[in-house]
């Protein structure tokens, strides 16, 4: 069984950026397309980028432009850099299998906070 573990979140600024990271070991985590989500509190869990096994990239029109998804397949590590944060951005973190393309196939880590506040 895979096991994710997400880091990389903080509290910054707006307009600051952070780089989150996932790493998972178990099982091959590089042969899935991948995703991060994100929920905040009181709303649901949204995918906001995904990366396909090839690299091929995809994001929520929300952070289109600012965030960029990659992933080191050697590592079974998948990165998102987010650039000019906005406080919209605030919330906990997490990646998994693309829903649409595996379902969400392993179990969720405990996601990694980040809060854009001044």
């Amino acid at each position: 069984q895979v096991q994710l573990v997400e880091s990389g979140g903080g509290l910054v600024q707006p307009w600051g950026s952070l780089r989150l990271r996932c790493a998972a070991s178990g099982s091959p985590f590089n042969i899935y397309t991948v995703a991060w989500y994100r929920q905040a509190p009181g709303k649901q869990r949204e995918k906001v980028a995904t990366v396909t096994r090839g690299g091929n990239t995809n994001y929520a029109d929300s952070v289109k432009g600012r965030f960029t998804i990659s992933r080191d397949n050697a590592k079974n590590t998948v990165y998102l850099q987010m650039n000019v944060l906005k406080p919209e951005d605030t919330a906990v973190y997490y990646c998994n299998t693309d829903e649409r393309v595996h379902g969400i196939l392993f179990s969720w880590g405990q996601g990694t906070q980040v809060a854009v506040s001044l």
